[in-house]
């Protein structure tokens, strides 16, 4: 049976795993690691692991531009499987390309409803935040993505351009728990 953890470093094996599941340089959704994160090391992995805590903490300072987030991986037996991210607020870039909420799951762990699940459980977070409403996007080309937001209850609203990204952009209310 999945879970959702809070990022730590004793699965910092099988994370490398499944980051090597991914073609060389592409996007891992959800995951927020960025050019400068050394991930490979034990010690550059805790900080990484440690920034990803910190900024679930409202009372973090965060550099320009970025918003506070939860980060859950979606782990199985001790097995890394994927990421979800849910972010507290909306910037520019995230209202027009990156949503509220991003996910990820291992090539491997793919068409198994991990995505769909960890979608629904992260809705139950943003409830707890105070959200009445969240917006999740997807590449056009990510049908599976699309389906898994819908099945959700993402209302599809636009289709967004903004500099190199386009998006599917889908609105999902939040009942009251």
């Amino acid at each position: 049976m999945p879970e959702l953890i809070a990022p730590t470093t004793r699965l910092h094996a099988s994370w490398k795993e499944a980051r090597d599941e991914w073609p060389p340089g592409a996007h891992m959704d959800g995951h927020s690691v960025r050019a400068t994160d050394d991930v490979d090391s034990a010690e550059g992995f805790a900080e990484w692991v440690a920034r990803l805590r910190d900024e679930e903490d409202p009372s973090t300072p965060l550099d320009e531009g970025l918003v506070h987030c939860t980060y859950r991986w979606i782990v199985e037996d001790d097995e890394y499987l994927g990421a979800v991210a849910l972010r507290h607020t909306l910037n520019d870039f995230l209202l027009n390309v990156g949503g509220h909420i991003g996910y990820g799951v291992r090539p491997s762990a793919r068409r198994q409803g991990l995505a769909g699940w960890a979608l629904g459980r992260t809705l139950e977070t943003a409830r707890t935040l105070g959200l009445d409403r969240v917006l999740v996007t997807c590449i056009p080309s990510n049908v599976a993505s699309a389906r898994t937001i819908e099945k959700n209850g993402g209302v599809y609203e636009d289709t967004r351009t903004t500099g190199p990204d386009t998006v599917k952009r889908y609105w999902i209310t939040l009942a009251s728990a």
